[in-house]
């Protein structure tokens, strides 16, 4: 029989080699873990969603209305329902009728859809401002709605053609959106005419009624519209730009010419494209610039064509008829420093053009005789027809003081056969001086749109500007505004082109000239010059200047030589922001922080920006919960419990909530920002506001990335869907109502991007450095946001602490800045622009978020709270504050929290909150579920740590025991026959 072996145990060496080893892995992952989750808590938020916070109000406050913004929808589903009705009418309203021979409205009749976009039409942008369009109202269902029948045959062609040439598959225009790609496509991808089957072709005298050709173009963050097609068009031919028709585009329109007696053309686009030989082609009955709009917006145009809906849009753009020749132009798109390095990489785009660009440009160059306006201009801004016609009459004005208004009552009646609105709009013409200040023949002063009148039926309606409006700012010599000596022109306009019929030009004379030195009447100090460094290389005659007393020998160039060359402080300036150095000897007292004043957050909400109770809660945050305010700013807004601060949540885009990062959370789909610019309506921007409020409130969301007033610079910017205008006035009013309709919601908006941010090529790429002269800066492309800051009105309902309900009134509390530069200046870090010139001269108060600050190493922290960034809207990457414990770091973080925190407490955050509340925070299921997590790893650990003792212990060899025996000799205790002990 075998003899038994005996199993030799693992000897404690063994052991612990390799049990030591695992149970630090495991320590070791669960450390880091948790300072992962804690160092990227808020970008966790962002995809997984947060945690709530529940108010927690005194016994004696439990009766008190705390409810500051009612909840009209219990879900975002009724809130988007809801929305759909104003989408609906931006839309009605917002369609441009370009042309029309008489051919429209159109009798209800069989029809013929021709062109891509007939079957896959382009319901909004690309990059933030995208949005959810998986459920829509497309054109052949807005026309079988409206009772036409559309012909299936080709229909199902295009369809088919359009699903097999997908955008994603490149076979129409994509731009890419997050920094570093490089994928966009700019293919048109019309359908070839000769694809048509002999059966389409076929049908199309049975669906005889018209040809309706849907021609379009998109546009998106990120990447602009190309100025040159070659390589994205194989009939490509030199010069040709994206938008112009290509000659697919051509054919499917002589098609449509061929076999139909009425033709169509429907322009589904977020941009101004060239359209002359459409216009002058008596061959096409009619024009509609249906822009992009929304999910259901082209549900009005069956309702136009049929005139169910009488059109009374009106263009935002002026339509050039050959944009090559635009003075903007050449200074859009790839220019590098040549003297740069691969380290250090700067791009930039030089302003050339001044004031002149748009319909500026081409109205006061026509006036001085240096273009042919007939031939240079399509359509002009501000154009649209009606179904109807409608006259004038001036039946009251005043004409008051510089520090007063101009005031005109207008009665417009309707003389027409057909119901119908009117958009009455108010120009001015202010003496120019030649040589003098830079002055384009007519600007835009006001606009009002008339509410929809009856055949015959009249309104009267009131226009208005202030006095100070008209004053030109010189950046030269006065370094202020002012308005010069004369006479000064009111015009009452159909477009920046026509006086309206019958209607005289009103006179303003000013005697004297009046220098702004004090600053006007609107100032909250004076305006002076802040970007004498951005404006030097006109003044030093490096760069030129457009000027109106010499166009031919002004007019813009392209970048040459000179221009590619980077001077020393913007060499300097592409190098890594150094705030220890930047902030070595600057003054300032060290800010008390963690003081214990048992103030908590609710108890805020309607004070003064400026109340001393400030000061008393300031007083008590830390330098590390300040940091965090101020780093985790990316759609959100921490909370801090212990001080009754709850998180916020904001969100993208001009178009309608949208998150790229968590696509489950979206709400309508509106209309882009174009389209609401076409509609010349104040009440319908409003509502806007307000639906996206109620979105908001369904959605838990309390802050807005939108409205986005940049100026519409150059046709080929590829954000323009996202801006209303080319005209800073028509932006900032119809901003302002926005902006207003949202705050009644207590939604605060962050009005974007703050500023000149009209290019999007490069702009990521360190920085755009942008130059324009003062005057250019200030009167265009600052303001549409001096508009929403000064005139921007929002009612705060809040409690006192004896539970009397109170209102008070805040004006817009954020602002969004840009990736570009001002010179050499980052705008989120320029102090110039935002403490000087938002704050001081303007009196904003609130916050000041960055635009995305993830992937761009010039975006320092440390340089937005020094120039008056409050907000690091960054979520992929967590940039520390480098210095946080210098006095003026402490005290910029200070002021930065006090701007977050007076936002936050304003909006409708604090529902539910009394006076002196406090809260408690519930986690979200991920954090739970970390914690929960986290404690099993710990018990494990212990766990093993403990078992590895009590296993080490049991199996330690003993020491040995001795005997004496008869012999003398030592033997261990048991014998020479006991086991053998396992070797340590």
């Amino acid at each position: 029989m075998a003899k038994n072996k005996v199993r030799k145990k693992m000897s404690n060496k063994v052991f612990l080699a390799l049990w030591i080893p695992l149970v630090v892995i495991l320590t070791a992952v669960t450390l880091v873990a948790n300072v992962a989750i804690g160092a990227f808590h808020s970008t966790i938020e962002n995809f997984m969603g947060g945690g709530t916070y529940t108010a927690e109000n005194a016994s004696d406050q439990q009766d008190w209305d705390t409810t500051y913004y009612e909840q009209e929808y219990d879900s975002i589903e009724e809130a988007m329902a809801a929305s759909t009705g104003t989408i609906n009418i931006i839309a009605e309203e917002g369609m441009v009728l370009l042309k029309n021979d008489g051919s429209l409205p159109l009798e209800p009749t069989k029809v013929t859809l021709l062109g891509r976009g007939a079957a896959d039409p382009i319901y909004g942008g690309t990059g933030s401002g995208h949005t959810q369009t998986d459920e829509v109202i497309d054109i052949k269902t807005s026309l079988e709605d409206a009772g036409y029948e559309v012909n299936p045959t080709p229909y199902a062609q295009l369809a088919q053609y359009a699903e097999e040439h997908s955008t994603e598959n490149g076979g129409r225009i994509s731009i890419s959106f997050l920094p570093g790609e490089d994928n966009s496509t700019y293919y048109i991808g019309e359908m070839p005419v000769d694809q048509y089957s002999q059966e389409s072709l076929d049908s199309f005298d049975e669906y005889a009624g018209a040809g309706i050709v849907v021609i379009g173009r998109v546009g998106g963050e990120g990447g602009d519209l190309p100025r040159d097609m070659e390589g994205w068009d194989e009939n490509y031919v030199d010069g040709q730009h994206i938008l112009e028709l290509n000659q697919d585009e051509k054919d499917q329109i002589a098609l449509a010419k061929q076999h139909f007696d009425k033709v169509v053309v429907l322009v589904n686009a977020s941009t101004s494209l060239e359209l002359g030989e459409l216009e002058d082609d008596p061959e096409i009955n009619a024009i509609v610039q249906t822009g992009a709009p929304g999910a259901t917006g082209f549900s009005a145009i069956g309702k136009i064509l049929s005139g169910e809906v009488n059109p009374s849009g009106h263009t935002v753009d002026l339509f050039a008829a050959d944009f090559t020749q635009d003075p903007t132009f050449v200074n859009f798109g790839n220019n590098e420093y040549a003297n740069d390095s691969e380290d250090a990489k700067g791009y930039f785009v030089n302003y050339e053009e001044g004031i002149y660009y748009g319909y500026r440009y081409y109205e006061t160059a026509a006036e001085e005789g240096f273009i042919d306006y007939d031939a240079a201009v399509v359509y002009p801004f501000g154009y649209g027809l009606s179904y109807t016609t409608f006259d004038w009459e001036v039946v009251g004005q005043e004409l008051g003081d510089v520090d007063g208004d101009i005031e005109l009552q207008v009665k417009v009646t309707n003389t027409g056969d057909m119901a119908g609105k009117d958009v009455v709009q108010m120009y001015y013409t202010a003496p120019y001086i030649t040589g003098g200040i830079e002055k384009s023949h007519v600007v835009l002063g006001d606009f009002v749109k008339t509410d929809e009148l009856a055949p015959g039926e009249s309104q009267t309606i009131t226009l208005s500007m202030p006095v100070e409006q008209m004053a030109s700012y010189d950046f030269v010599d006065a370094q202020a505004y002012v308005m010069d000596a004369g006479t000064y022109e009111i015009k009452l306009q159909t477009d920046s082109h026509n006086l309206k019929d019958g209607v005289d030009v009103i006179d303003y004379n000013l005697a004297d000239t009046v220098v702004f030195s004090d600053g006007r009447d609107s100032d909250d100090t004076a305006a002076t010059n802040q970007f004498d460094d951005v404006s030097e290389p006109f003044l030093d005659g490096s760069k030129t200047t457009l000027s109106r007393a010499d166009f031919a020998g002004t007019f813009p160039q392209t970048p040459d030589e000179a221009d590619m060359t980077a001077s020393e402080e913007t060499l300097a300036a592409m190098q890594p922001y150094d705030a220890t150095a930047e902030n070595a000897g600057v003054e300032a007292e060290m800010p008390t922080t963690g003081a214990d004043n048992d103030v908590r957050f609710s108890s805020l909400r309607g004070l003064d920006y400026d109340d001393e109770l400030w000061d008393t809660f300031l007083d008590q945050l830390t330098v590390e919960e300040m940091s965090e305010l101020v780093l985790d700013g990316a759609y959100r807004t921490n909370g801090i419990e212990r001080l009754g601060k709850p998180g916020a949540v904001d969100y993208d885009g001009p178009a309608g909530f949208s998150s790229f990062i968590n696509t489950s959370v979206y709400g309508s789909a509106f209309p882009t920002a174009v389209l609401i610019g076409q509609t010349w309506s104040e009440e319908l921007a409003h509502e806007l506001g307000n639906a996206a409020g109620d979105e908001a409130m369904a959605l838990g969301i309390n802050g807005w990335y939108a409205p986005a007033v940049n100026i519409h610079r150059s046709p080929f910017a590829g954000r323009n869907f996202e801006y209303y205008s080319e005209d800073p006035v028509l932006s900032g009013v119809l901003a302002t109502s926005v902006v207003e309709g949202a705050g009644e919601k207590g939604v605060y908006t962050y009005t974007k991007h703050f500023a000149l941010n009209d290019q999007e090529t490069n702009r990521d790429q360190n920085g755009l450095f942008t130059w324009a002269n003062e005057q250019t800066i200030r009167e265009i492309y600052l303001k549409p946001f001096e508009i929403v800051v000064k005139t921007s009105q929002i009612e705060v309902p809040y409690l006192t602490e004896d539970g009397e309900r109170q209102t008070t009134t805040v004006g817009a509390l954020g602002i969004m800045s840009s990736f570009n530069r001002l010179g050499n200046t980052w705008s989120g870090g320029s102090s110039a622009l935002l403490n000087n010139v938002l704050r001081a001269e303007w009196g904003f108060e609130g916050t000041v978020v960055t635009d995305m600050a993830a992937v761009s190493a010039y975006m320092s922290p440390d340089w937005g709270i020094a120039g008056g960034s409050d907000l690091q809207l960054s979520w992929m990457t967590m940039k520390p504050i480098t210095d946080s414990t210098s006095a003026i770091a402490v005290e910029r973080l200070r002021t930065a929290s006090h701007n977050i925190l007076y936002t936050a407490v304003n909006s409708n955050l604090m529902n539910g909150y009394a006076p002196g509340a406090s809260m408690k925070y519930h986690p979200a299921l991920w954090e739970t579920m970390v914690k929960v997590v986290t404690g099993v790893m710990v018990l494990l650990i212990a766990a093993s740590i403990a078992w590895m003792v009590i296993r080490v212990r049991r199996n330690r060899k003993p020491k040995a025991v001795l005997s004496v025996t008869s012999t003398g000799a030592d033997e261990p205790l048991g014998g020479a026959d006991a086991p053998n002990q396992s070797a340590e």
